[in-house]
C-alpha cells in the first residue's frame, strides 16, 4: 500500500472521485500544509492557517499507479485558478499535490508538465507540488460526506 495526497478544492467531491478508482483502498479528508497543529474545519476555513483541504488516498500500486491517480487529479478540478475551485474561494481550496517520496515528486512534476503542454488548459497551471508533512484528519462528519448523503456519483 502507498499513499498519495491531493488538494483540488472542497475535499468532499475530491474524496468521492478517488473512492471510485479501482485500486484505491481508502480515502480520508483532512488538512495539510499549514502552520497550526491539529486544525479544525473552522480554523482552516478562516483562511489563516495555510492548510489545504486535501484527500489522502491509500492505494495498491499493483492495481493503480500513482500516475493514474495524477490523471484523475487533473480531470476533477481546474488547476489554473489560485485559491479557488468553482464557488469555493480561499487559499484552503488551492490546487496542490503533496508527495510522499522523491519518486512521487518526479512523477508529479512530469505529469504537471504534460498537463500544461497538452493544450487542455488555456492558462498556466498553478498547482503546488511539495513534500507531504503532517496530515491532520478532518472531523468525522467530513469523511465520505457525499457518499453518506447519497450524492457520491462522481465516476472517473
Amino acid at each position: 500500500m502507498e499513499k498519495a495526497t491531493f488538494g483540488a478544492g472542497c475535499f468532499w467531491g475530491v474524496e468521492a472521485a478517488f473512492r471510485h478508482v479501482d485500486g484505491v483502498l481508502d480515502t480520508a479528508a483532512g488538512y495539510l500544509g499549514g502552520s497550526k497543529e491539529n486544525p479544525t474545519y473552522e480554523d482552516v476555513c478562516g483562511d489563516e492557517t495555510g492548510h489545504v483541504e486535501v484527500v489522502e488516498v491509500t492505494f495498491d500500486p499493483d492495481r493503480v499507479s500513482y500516475e493514474q491517480l495524477l490523471d484523475v487529479f487533473w480531470q476533477i478540478h481546474d488547476p489554473t485558478t489560485p485559491g479557488r475551485q468553482g464557488p469555493d474561494v480561499g487559499s484552503q481550496y488551492r490546487s496542490a499535490i503533496f508527495t510522499h517520496s522523491a519518486e512521487q515528486e518526479a512523477t508529479a512534476r512530469a505529469s504537471l508538465a504534460r498537463a500544461q503542454a497538452s493544450g487542455r488548459f488555456s492558462r498556466l497551471i498553478v498547482t503546488e507540488i511539495t513534500a507531504a508533512g503532517t496530515f491532520w484528519r478532518a472531523e468525522d462528519y467530513h469523511q465520505r460526506y457525499l457518499e453518506r448523503r447519497g450524492m457520491a456519483s462522481c465516476h472517473i
